[in-house]
């Protein structure tokens, strides 16, 4: 399951926080203090040392005393996660001609590598995976081994149907309310409405809700000359154009709706970045790392 991290994107941007804006709370430059369980300010309690911990946090004295291995945990003041919320829509199966990856593959890679960094500066991960016909399920929670779960979820799911209807997420809105970060990554592909719908309900006065958009060349730059069969991955729908002929309508459709998109989800404050999943990964994460940590800055 480790195949999903890309070493060239963790050694470009390991070190980079992933942080977090909130009105709950604050933050110290970013790094969110949470109610988790791990390394904190305020000692909580001993549990038996599991695969994974960190040696340093095991208490010597303590295993002097019982001849087994315990390790310390502390309280953090305030409960904040960081969930991931993965579109798996057939949309995102989408590659472009002479791509290497599809939409669907580089999502799994970008999520992956993004779980390490939270976990690995102590927050609470949690994942949620959509689409119609079936959604994945991981509460928050720390460390190396919440990390695992993770990719094996991340290894379960397939793309298929469509974005599910708001109310089909009824079940899950609660959970993404609470003070954190909800990271969508999505094509949004969906209707503006849609999206807008969606991210309405998440968004809260007390969390941040940050969309990541991918897409691939041949979306963005429509090379194609003569006649070509393009089909709907969600609903089948085939359509036959001349792509010299379609080009110019596209490109003004396409840029139309990016205007409508970015537009709709700044109303409710929500950030859109778009990656390209024909470019390096390292640079889409170093460059979308950097920009949060711009707009947090200023």
């Amino acid at each position: 399951m480790e195949r999903f991290i890309d070493p060239r994107t963790l050694a470009r941007v390991r070190d980079m926080p992933l942080v977090a804006r909130t009105v709950a709370d604050g933050f110290m430059h970013g790094i969110q203090p949470s109610h988790q369980r791990g390394v904190g300010i305020e000692f909580s309690q001993y549990r038996a040392y599991e695969p994974g911990d960190d040696p340093s946090r095991i208490d010597w004295k303590l295993y002097a005393r019982s001849d087994r291995y315990f390790v310390r945990e502390a309280e953090r003041e305030s409960e904040i996660a960081i969930w991931f919320v993965f579109d798996c829509s057939a949309s995102m199966a989408q590659r472009s001609d002479q791509g290497a990856w599809s939409r669907f593959d580089y999502a799994r890679h970008l999520l992956a590598t993004l779980a390490y960094l939270a976990v690995g500066q102590g927050d609470l991960v949690g994942f949620l995976s959509l689409s119609s016909e079936e959604r994945h399920f991981l509460p928050p929670g720390t460390g190396d081994r919440q990390w695992h779960r993770v990719l094996r979820e991340l290894h379960r799911v397939q793309p298929g149907g469509r974005f599910p209807d708001t109310p089909q997420l009824e079940s899950h809105m609660a959970r993404l309310q609470v003070p954190g970060l909800v990271i969508l990554v999505s094509d949004f592909h969906q209707s503006a409405d849609e999206i807008h719908a969606f991210v309405r309900r998440v968004s809260t006065t007390h969390n941040e809700v940050a969309g990541l958009q991918l897409l691939c060349d041949d979306e963005l730059a429509f090379p194609y000359d003569g006649p070509t069969r393009f089909e709907d991955l969600e609903t089948g729908e085939t359509v036959l154009v001349s792509g010299r002929a379609a080009r110019e309508g596209y490109l003004a459709a396409q840029a139309a709706y990016q205007d409508r998109l970015v537009r709709s989800l700044g109303l409710l404050d929500v950030r859109l970045d778009t990656v390209n999943v024909d470019q390096p990964m390292d640079q889409a994460m170093y460059a979308f790392l950097e920009r949060r940590r711009k707009r947090l800055d200023a």
